[in-house]
């Protein structure tokens, strides 16, 4: 496992395109959700210990904003012929056993991945109306092994702020995880093997 951190994206970025199947095979794709007030991308898998912390609390917030609005969309980009607990098969069980509301899609190119600058898992990217991205960072200052609780306070200010028409706060702690795993001569320039 490499302790890996969000690449924190520039505030102001469009969300890049993308379309991609979830695990029955049933494609998702951004211009689903245009006319949506606010829309989260969250790079997860199911092995990763940093999302098993927080799975529960996230599928619980995440549920919570939903029905505020706000779109969500679950992609795995993780190689899952080398980490076989990331596949197709593994996420739909994933995505029931946690209670996850939202779609969960297959990145298995991991070409969103890298239009994302995706590094960790979990990564989060929160886009306003006009899918501008005015959030990336950390679900919460909670990581496993710690005393503090799961409550997704970061994300929860960001996602009011959306939603109320404002902008998050510009000072955003990065995500920190495991590193995404890339497929052999996929890695991206941003990947750093040392951790």
């Amino acid at each position: 496992m490499v302790r890996t951190a969000s690449t924190m994206m520039p505030l102001g970025t469009r969300a890049p395109d993308f379309r991609l199947p979830d695990f029955a095979g049933r494609y998702v794709g951004l211009k689903d959700f245009q006319d949506s007030p606010a829309l989260l991308i969250v790079f997860l898998c199911n092995h990763c210990p940093y999302v098993k912390h927080i799975a529960g609390g996230l599928a619980r917030v995440l549920g919570e904003y939903q029905e505020k609005g706000v779109a969500v969309i679950g992609i795995n980009s993780n190689d899952f012929d080398a980490y076989p607990d990331d596949s197709p098969e593994q996420m739909e069980r994933e995505a029931q056993q946690r209670g996850y509301r939202f779609p969960y899609l297959v990145d298995a190119t991991q070409q969103v991945a890298q239009a994302y600058r995706a590094a960790c898992t979990p990564d989060f990217f929160l886009f306003d109306g006009q899918q501008c991205l005015v959030y990336r960072g950390q679900f919460d200052s909670s990581r496993p092994g710690s005393e503090i609780p799961v409550t997704g306070e970061d994300l929860r200010a960001a996602m009011d702020a959306v939603l109320a028409g404002e902008a998050p706060p510009q000072d955003q702690k990065p995500s920190l995880g495991c590193n995404i795993k890339w497929r052999p001569g996929n890695e991206p320039d941003y990947f750093d093997v040392s951790g």
